[in-house]
């Protein structure tokens, strides 16, 4: 097996999203087009998108790191707007883009025009959430936007099974559909119920932080694969155990959080970044197929299913927005939905590699051995739209967000919240201390108690400090000069200690201790400063 491609495809898209982060183009658009450009390069290797590979093996860890980060609290205060995007609309979009395709391309049937439907219907809201937190939209609407990306694939995907039945001669009924739909979606989350207690029980029982984190990587894969041989949906179960121990997390031991964010940061970094790149490759295999068409008549295909879809976004948010307002509950229980809210919900909705996975798995050939109704067709129109939304939604979306004025991030706000957490906590973790050292069994001598007592301060103070304080010589606020002169005062003592390494006083095993501490003083200094 040829391992080069591979490599060059992570090393490169790796070298594109952090490019990418010194230009203000969202990471996504530009992997996207360094994909389409490298795919014209001469020697460059086909990269198909394998859905026995992207679905099994790199759907659930993307799952798993984004709903682990997910608030389940916030989550459940917006089920009702989640729910309505994530299920309502993924089948209202099946349902109308496939019958919009079936009136556009000629000879197209009804059944096939269903699973571009279903293939289309789930926006990835990776790139939208990534453009929420950079422009800094209401905490809400990134709630509700995240929330349909991690539930939307599990029914869009149920939806392409129903319709590829009825395409491809299985005798699918609507009655029969909707049971399916139910049983992937009830099995899906029972089996997260099921998992996710046992799984955390593991996970605080593993004394060692490496092996507790080897668990971690392997999560997403026994839920998704669990929940696939008892055909439910594998997206809920991973969603529910994510959910789960993301909101159970503070119980694990202090090492595995800090290795789990480290690790989890850098799967996700390199994931979604050969993911995107892998979108814009797929551009060489889509057009082989698209021989049989000519050109004008795809491109107007094209054109067409990707306003359909841009447009049907729209048709349902601004109804599922403002009509449950009707409703004397709804109105009693949730803030009231604005129409700019509204406008970037129907806007943020970019197709991604899901979309193109479950197009490149519709079979050759139907029952009896027929090919599949355009299938290439199919599948150019699912590209040119992932491509599409990206490019065209993703561009205008955050210049759409600042248009809007929404209101910004109050920094003085949430810091004056988080150090009246921190007060509270340390008045407790005082009076816990001192209860402590009245036992002869924790006698400490006093320089020791004091440290204590100085280091409780010191994290209490920390936050008050940096309300608005700066240095009146340089200018730098409290934070940046506190990180400054942390850094050069432990940076000051690694160069002893590698001076007295290579004196041959300590050798490297004491080294890499002593270097372990300073690392850990420093990112504490950072954690107090940030």
């Amino acid at each position: 097996m040829d391992v080069m491609p591979l490599l060059l495809l992570v090393a490169g898209s790796a070298v594109v999203a952090g490019a990418a982060r010194r230009t203000p183009v969202p990471a996504p658009l530009l992997l996207v087009a360094a994909g389409l450009a490298v795919s014209y390069v001469p020697g460059v290797p086909d990269y198909t998108l394998d859905p026995e590979v992207v679905l099994p093996l790199l759907l659930p860890p993307l799952l798993y790191t984004s709903a682990a980060d997910s608030s389940y609290l916030d989550l459940r205060a917006q089920l009702r707007p989640v729910a309505l995007l994530s299920v309502g609309y993924a089948l209202f979009a099946t349902f109308v883009v496939g019958w919009a395709a079936y009136l556009i391309v000629p000879g197209l049937p009804l059944t096939a025009a269903l699973v571009l439907g279903a293939v289309v219907a789930p926006p990835d809201a990776v790139a939208a959430t990534a453009v929420a937190r950079r422009v800094g939209l209401p905490s809400r609407i990134t709630t509700i936007l995240q929330g349909e990306s991690l539930l939307n694939d599990a029914t869009a995907i149920t939806a392409y099974k129903v319709a590829l039945a009825a395409a491809v001669g299985e005798g699918a009924t609507w009655s029969g559909g909707v049971e399916e739909f139910l049983v992937a979606a009830v099995g899906g989350v029972g089996v997260g119920l099921v998992l996710m207690a046992p799984l955390h029980w593991l996970r605080t029982h593993l004394k060692e932080a490496l092996l507790q984190n080897t668990l971690s990587l392997l999560i997403p894969f026994v839920a998704y694969g669990v929940a696939e041989q008892v055909h439910a949906s594998g997206v809920l179960a991973v969603v529910t155990v994510a959910l789960y121990l993301g909101h159970r997390a503070w119980e694990v031991d202090f090492a595995t959080r800090l290795q789990e964010e480290a690790v989890w940061k850098m799967v996700a970094f390199v994931l979604e970044s050969a993911v995107f790149a892998l979108i814009g490759l797929q551009l060489p295999v889509v057009l082989r197929g698209l021989e049989e068409y000519a050109g004008a008549a795809a491109a107007w295909y094209a054109i067409a299913v990707f306003l359909v879809v841009v447009a049907t976004r729209f048709v349902w948010v601004y109804p599922a927005t403002f009509m449950p307002r009707l409703l004397r509950r709804v109105r009693e229980r949730e803030e009231n939905p604005t129409w700019r809210g509204a406008m970037v919900t129907a806007w943020a909705g970019m197709r991604g590699v899901v979309s193109l996975a479950i197009a490149f798995s519709i079979p050759l050939t139907v029952h009896g051995g027929g090919p599949f109704p355009q299938r290439n067709l199919i599948l150019f129109l699912t590209f040119t739209t992932v491509i599409g939304t990206l490019v065209v939604q993703g561009l205008t979306l955050p210049p759409l967000i600042r248009l809007l004025k929404f209101p910004g991030h109050d920094a003085q706000a949430a810091t004056l919240a988080e150090a009246n957490a921190q007060a509270q906590a340390s008045r407790v973790a005082e009076q816990r201390l001192e209860e402590l050292l009245t036992d002869e069994r924790n006698a400490l001598p006093p320089p020791l108690a004091d440290r204590l007592r100085s280091v409780l301060e010191r994290r209490r103070n920390a936050v008050w400090e940096r309300l608005g304080q700066t240095n009146p010589v340089t200018g730098e606020s409290v934070d940046d000069t506190y990180r400054r002169l942390s850094r050069d005062m432990i940076g000051a003592e690694r160069a002893v200690f590698v001076r007295l390494r290579d004196g041959r006083y300590i050798d490297d095993e004491m080294l890499r201790t002593l270097l372990r501490r300073l690392d850990l003083e420093e990112a504490a200094a950072y954690r107090e400063a940030a």
